[in-house]
């Protein structure tokens, strides 16, 4: 599982029920702040159109699945400890909470939309989920203003600066979120600042802050219980906010979709995750049958629970990842079978990169590659397309 999703969010707002419903894991989940301490990791998938059928093949996944077509690739996903207002300040469980969330890559921001939760995670009614989307954003811009300031301080200290490029001390300084020299410079200027950190001011440092904070550790918002009246008032007026254009929502129950999966392990529905539509298969009392038709309305409505939705669109969305399929130009399979695995990699990635991104050695030896679909030779710095089945030839 090459990325990992952060799961974020106050206390009590549904992210350890979110977790539980994405992984099936047993962590605890309980209307109280701190329901997660330390953090869980668990087993998550995004969907992938599986590319066998189109070689009348059927594929035989090292991990993860396929169901009737659909190739189920694992990713990582982590529920971190709750967040609270001045975490960067170490309050609530602010130091652990930062420390756990630099494992991810992109983040999945739980929010209570209807506004049952205040910013300590206790009952309340009428609480604006914007309080909370802002929150989680500020302490994040605070935490990464820190970072850039000790950067920042060492610039300056910096003996020989004329021999000293700003972007190569900061990436140092900001290793830890993935970052790099190049990337760093093309913040700045986007920013439209000079190179010259001495003519920036406290409103330069923090747009910068802020710009590096979104390109390493991208958002996307949960909008939970939208199951709920509240909720869905909610969604129709902070989805129009101009001030969250950056941001990418996806309505969710994560309530329903541990029923559905709590439901389909018992043989009571047929349900395939991300699905708007199950079957009741089994023997269910009245009462279960009002459940269900309640479920059933409410993901005929929004196109599934949305958790299945809102890891995808983290990952291809909002991060930008693409599938990409190893398989043989010839048809012949390896004695461990056929279309075993499927990798995810960042868009523009080239022949190169998929090598790499297999093996150093694959890499250090790659000859060229082959298109399998087309069966023609691609180069080293060919950019590959989403579900590209690609065979890699090399000396190793």
């Amino acid at each position: 599982m090459s990325y990992t999703i952060g799961l974020v969010g106050k206390p009590s707002v549904g992210k350890s029920t979110f977790f539980n419903a994405a992984t099936m894991n047993d962590v605890p989940e309980g209307a109280y702040p701190f329901t997660t301490i330390d953090p869980s990791v668990g087993e998550a998938y995004v969907r992938v159109d599986c590319a066998a059928p189109e070689f009348d093949t059927t594929c035989t996944p090292s991990v993860g699945y396929c169901d009737d077509g659909t190739r189920f690739v694992p990713v990582r996903l982590l529920d971190v400890a709750g967040l609270v207002p001045g975490a960067h300040e170490g309050k609530g469980l602010g130091n652990q909470f930062l420390t756990d969330l630099n494992e991810a890559d992109a983040l999945v921001h739980v929010v209570d939309f209807s506004g049952m939760t205040d910013a300590e995670g206790e009952r309340t009614e009428g609480h604006d989920p914007r309080e909370d989307i802002d929150f989680l954003e500020d302490e994040l811009d605070q935490w990464y203003l820190e970072i850039l300031g000790k950067g920042l301080d060492k610039y300056a200290d910096a003996y020989d600066k004329e021999n000293t490029d700003v972007e190569v001390v900061l990436a140092e300084q900001m290793s830890a979120f993935r970052t790099n020299k190049d990337e760093i410079k093309k913040l700045i200027l986007r920013c439209d600042l000079s190179l010259e950190p001495g003519e920036w001011d406290d409103d330069d440092r923090f747009e910068l802050a802020r710009e590096i904070r979104k390109e390493t550790k991208p958002i996307l918002i949960a909008a939970n219980k939208m199951d709920t009246p509240e909720a869905q008032e909610n969604w129709e007026e902070v989805t129009t906010d101009d001030d969250y254009d950056h941001l990418t929502f996806v309505p969710t129950s994560a309530h329903a979709e541990k029923a559905l999966k709590n439901a389909a392990e018992g043989g009571v529905v047929d349900y395939t995750p991300g699905d708007a539509e199950f079957d009741i298969v089994g023997d269910i009392s009245d009462e279960q049958e009002q459940g269900l038709e309640a479920i059933a309305d409410f993901t005929s409505e929004y196109d599934g629970t949305g958790v299945q939705g809102a890891i995808e669109r983290a990952l291809f969305d909002v991060l930008g990842v693409m599938p990409v399929f190893p398989g043989s130009a010839n048809g012949k399979a390896d004695e461990e079978g056929e279309f075993r695995d499927c990798f995810l990699l960042p868009r523009g990635s080239t022949t190169s990169d998929f090598a790499y991104h297999i093996h150093s050695d694959i890499g250090d030896g790659l000859l060229h590659g082959i298109d399998c679909r087309t069966e023609r030779q691609v180069g080293g710095d060919h950019v590959l397309d989403e579900r590209d089945v690609i065979e890699l030839i090399t000396t190793a």
